[in-house]
């Protein structure tokens, strides 16, 4: 049973830092994409980061790109989101999601190509 945890939401003033876990259990996922997703409220889910560990190529969302960065720990088998620079607009739950193949050195950017996913965290920046 493939199981996705994230951790390391909260409260953070703008400007402010937090780092997202996602421990990934059931399986190794080395040879496998994984991503970050986010659910505003009201809004529809948002790609913001995906990873190809083998390849160690990233991919971000232009609304993150130069404040997030995705890694990955394959010893650990955990990846993680570090989030600098906060705003309000980066209010929202974050899934992480992982693909059900391995995928070789692509990084997914569409929620339809990953099949598990976490029950989320949420990260709240105050303005």
């Amino acid at each position: 049973q493939v199981q996705l945890v994230e951790s390391g939401g909260g409260l953070v003033q703008a400007g402010g830092s937090l780092r997202l876990s996602c421990a990934a259990s059931g399986r190794t996922f080395s040879n496998y994409a994984m991503g970050w997703f986010r659910r505003a409220p009201g809004k529809e889910r948002e790609f913001v980061a995906a990873i190809s560990w083998n390849a160690d190529r990233t991919y971000y969302a232009n609304s993150v790109k130069g404040r997030f960065t995705v890694s990955g720990d394959n010893a650990k088998n955990t990846m993680y989101l570090q989030m600098n620079s906060l705003k309000p607009e980066d209010t929202a739950v974050y899934y992480c999601a992982a693909t059900r193949h391995s995928v070789g050195s692509w990084v997914l950017i569409d929620s339809a190509d990953y099949a598990y996913w976490g029950q989320g965290t949420q990260v709240t920046v105050s303005s």
